[in-house]
């Protein structure tokens, strides 16, 4: 048998996803995570799904794992004891940075501590210029010197960043050789090979973010991978990028700031399938979990990768699914700020001690503890019972908290519940509205284990049209590692005008690149059929600070006026103008090569039935808004067959989410057992 398992662990959940194309079978489990020691969950899940299911975790020829270890890392500044290695004069850098405010207004707020002290911060005597052109050569007495002088300092990692090393690595090859000759087992980060491209600053927070991580990642991965080797022996082990695609446990231990956003773009990816089955092009994703909501933009089946973003206050330098996170899940907080408001978020209880409701210690009112109160939400629990709920401990923190606004608890539930909308929407205007894409041409799909709870709010909110509810959303993240790419970036760079010389500098610089796309497939062992390359030139107007992203064909006859039309297009559609005859130059050339796996998986098909609608197995009093409880039918999503309609209000339950469907909404089952909910605008 040929099964796949996809890992996804959360700050509340761990879930699991096993599918054997052969058979046509998915498995799905959940259950609660160990955040102590994410392994822990992730090993007893494993047996958890083999046992429920029948299954021999030997039968398992890949697994895939999206994990959030490096961005809780930084979130609690976790990371390793890093010691720096910079060109002379550039020591204080990291500190310098851009020189601008992390926001312009606000007077107390200013970037987090560099996360290598100057004492540890080291320089050294060489110089590489513009062009690559070495200017001071890096002598052997200097860098035994430099060599003793980190030593001494004791770091659990070293990162070295010198000036241009982009267009020469030679200085920085000779001094990492040096390091791992001189402190064996002590994981040295080159720029180089990090991030080879220009920005020395964001290069080198790249970098120091990346020797930060090293030794957490590090030993996560080998207690994993251990874990895994005594359970389903030598199964590769692959690990999901903030790109959306998968590298190996060995290349995530070498460049873990890859991981950094690891776990929502899983889901991004899961999505874009669960919408090409829809037959929907052009959505925003919303996934809500129980510390954050994550938003993302869909267009022709593709999201839109950025290659900088910030990360816990620091620039990152590297691809990335263009994601963002919003303090808003089940778990968030809900409190009274000094100036008597209330406010939901950004704080959450996690999964220990969890919200009140949960029944593990929590004492504080959550968003999920006002959706037990609303009826939204079963007292029966989550997990199908495995886990319940306890409505009066819900209403004893939301009570205390209704004492301090003077409202009722019902209100105060209600009004907890709205903030929490409202700063999703937010968040959703924030990649589309402001980026030129108006939501009610788009429609939203729904996941996590809160997004269904919230979908139909969500919509109304911002006039959205049409909701998708996956068959099982709560799990599918670990569904879209089932059918993530293996996926490596190359890119050299350019800094070139585009004009008729291009092809000279361009050429060499692919042919490099696809060399190296090359070995990479053949050391993956990717079929010939499974290899997809992608080629792109960063591109800006002479002058401008940031590039655009503009793809090409590197088969195809070279074309000048089509790669300008290309980036004026693409220029218009991030700026909103173009400039037909400035001069426009190109910075990098960059090649993605990815290994296809289960691109044509389907995970839920029904049998068509009969259509009508199905039977509720209970009615509950349910508050939708502040009009009063309405008398709503209860349904389990698990006994739905394809062409059932359902009319709101309603709730749906099964085991890994909520659906609500409001007053007026209209839901329909798909062949494919999604749910697609037209919304009562």
């Amino acid at each position: 048998m040929s099964w796949t398992l996809g890992i996804d662990v959360g700050g509340t959940f761990t879930d699991l996803c096993a599918h054997n194309p052969d058979e046509g079978r998915t498995c799905y489990h959940k259950r609660p995570s160990t955040p102590h020691n994410p392994s822990q969950a992730i090993l007893a899940g494993i047996m958890e799904l083999c046992e429920k299911f029948g299954l021999d975790p030997m039968a398992f020829d890949r697994i895939a794992h999206g994990t959030t270890v490096a961005t809780n890392a930084l979130i609690e500044n976790k990371g390793g004891r890093v010691s720096l290695i910079v060109t002379k004069g550039f020591r204080d850098l990291l500190e310098i940075g851009r020189q601008v405010r992390p926001e312009i207004y606000d007077l107390q707020k200013d970037f987090p501590m560099p996360l290598v002290p100057r004492e540890r911060r080291f320089e050294v005597t060489e110089r590489i210029t513009r062009g690559g052109r070495i200017v001071t050569p890096l002598g052997a007495e200097e860098i035994a010197r430099v060599v003793t002088e980190v030593a001494a300092s004791k770091p659990d990692a070293v990162a070295v960043c010198l000036l241009f090393s982009h267009l020469d690595p030679s200085h920085e090859q000779a001094l990492g050789a040096a390091l791992k000759a001189a402190m064996p087992g002590v994981p040295v980060s080159l720029s180089s090979e990090v991030r080879p491209e220009f920005r020395e600053y964001e290069r080198l927070s790249t970098t120091v973010l990346n020797a930060c991580l090293q030794p957490v990642l590090d030993a996560y991965l080998e207690s994993l991978e251990t874990g895994v080797r005594d359970l389903a022996g030598e199964t590769p082990l692959g690990i999901n990028q903030s790109s959306g695609g998968l590298i190996t446990a060995a290349r995530a231990r070498e460049f873990p700031i890859r991981t950094a956003l690891s776990g929502p773009a899983a889901g991004v990816a899961g999505a874009v399938h669960e919408l090409k089955a829809a037959g929907e092009p052009a959505a925003i994703s919303l996934d809500i979990g129980g510390t954050s909501s994550d938003v993302a933009l869909i267009w022709e089946y593709q999201t839109r990768t950025v290659n900088e973003r910030w990360v816990e206050g620091y620039p990152v330098r590297m691809p990335s699914v263009d994601i963002d996170a919003i303090g808003a899940g089940g778990g968030s907080i809900a409190w009274v700020d000094s100036d008597g408001l209330l406010k939901v978020g950004p704080q959450s209880a996690g999964a220990f001690p969890g919200p009140a409701c949960y029944d593990r210690g929590g004492d504080l009112p959550t968003v999920s503890d006002a959706n037990v109160i609303l009826g939204r939400l079963s007292s029966r629990g989550l997990l199908a019972g495995d886990m319940p709920m306890r409505r009066d401990l819900a209403e004893a923190v939301v009570t205390d908290l209704a004492e301090k606004i003077g409202l009722s608890h019902i209100w105060t539930a209600l009004g907890i519940i709205d903030i929490a909308v409202v700063n999703m929407v937010r968040g959703i205007r924030a990649i589309s509205v402001e980026k030129g894409y108006d939501p009610r041409n788009l429609t939203l799909i729904a996941y996590g284990g809160a997004g269904p709870l919230h979908a139909s709010a969500v919509a109304r909110a911002l006039s959205i049209p049409r909701v998708v509810v996956p068959p099982h959303p709560g799990i599918l993240c670990a569904q879209g590692l089932i059918v993530a790419d293996q996926l490596e970036h190359f890119v050299r760079p350019l800094h070139c005008a585009l004009d008729a010389s291009l092809p000279d500098r361009l050429m060499p610089a692919w042919a490099v690149l696809s060399a190296e796309a090359d070995g990479w497939f053949t050391s993956q062992e990717v079929r010939t059929e499974g290899r997809v390359i992608r080629a792109r030139l960063d591109m800006r107007y002479a002058g401008q600070n940031f590039e655009i992203p503009v793809a090409f064909d590197p088969e195809a006859p070279f074309d000048l006026g089509a790669l300008r039309d290309a980036f004026s297009e693409a220029h218009r559609q991030t700026y909103g103008f173009d400039n037909k005859t400035a001069e426009i130059e190109v910075t990098s050339v960059q090649l993605a090569a990815s290994g296809r796996h289960n691109a044509a998986a389907r995970f839920g098909m029904l049998e068509a039935g009969e259509g009508g609608v199905p039977d509720p197995f209970e009615r509950r009093d349910v508050w939708f808004d502040r009009s009063g409880a309405v008398d709503t039918p209860v349904y389990d999503r698990t006994g739905f067959q394809a062409g059932q309609e359902i009319a709101g209000p309603a709730i749906i339950e099964q085991l890994d989410t909520t659906t609500v469907l409001f007053p007026g909404d209209h839901a329909r089952v798909t062949e494919d057992a999604s749910l697609i909910i037209e919304i009562d605008q």
